[in-house]
């Protein structure tokens, strides 16, 4: 341990905390200098190094707020695998948006569901190039207008704002 390594007996919980940090701020896509400013709103620190537990807790909580849901014990039931790339591409996408949160859903039935409503095929595994272009196309659109709604939620609260504002 170093001198500016901060004491906490608890470094599993604190390790747990800090890949949550890590991963929620690229579920986000937060830039370096958002990162580094909500770090700063929350802690008055600049590196999640440098927090103690509760601080990080602090951290998770508002990224929490800011709608980045943790995905543990989660994901996708059943095989994503696929001969096919563009299958692929679409059970990539669908477990993107479900771990962004985009989704009420992930469940591989929804996206069944999901694929019929677009594509009018019951399985992804059974698009054909067309039909899973059309499907990924839209999955594209769904990311970028969740992540775009994210970046208004967290500017408005950086800016101290209200929520939704």
């Amino acid at each position: 341990m170093n001198a500016s390594e901060p004491i906490d007996d608890d470094r599993p919980a604190r390790r747990a905390l800090l890949a949550k940090i890590h991963i929620a701020r690229r579920d986000l896509g937060l830039d370096e200098a958002s990162y580094r400013a909500l770090l700063a709103a929350e802690t008055a620190k600049h590196s999640a190094a440098d927090c103690d537990r509760a601080e990080l807790a602090r951290v998770v909580a508002r990224f929490e707020r800011l709608g980045w849901r943790s995905k543990v014990g989660g994901g996708m039931a059943g095989p994503t695998a696929s001969a096919k790339r563009h299958v692929r591409k679409v059970f990539a996408l669908w477990t993107d948006l479900g771990r962004l949160g985009a989704l009420d859903d992930g469940s591989r039935s929804a996206l069944g569901a999901f694929v019929k409503r677009m594509a009018g095929v019951d399985e992804p595994e059974w698009l054909d190039v067309a039909g899973a272009t059309g499907v990924t196309e839209a999955l594209k659109a769904m990311r970028a207008r969740h992540l775009a709604k994210v970046a208004g939620r967290m500017a408005s609260k950086l800016a101290g704002g209200k929520p939704g504002s």
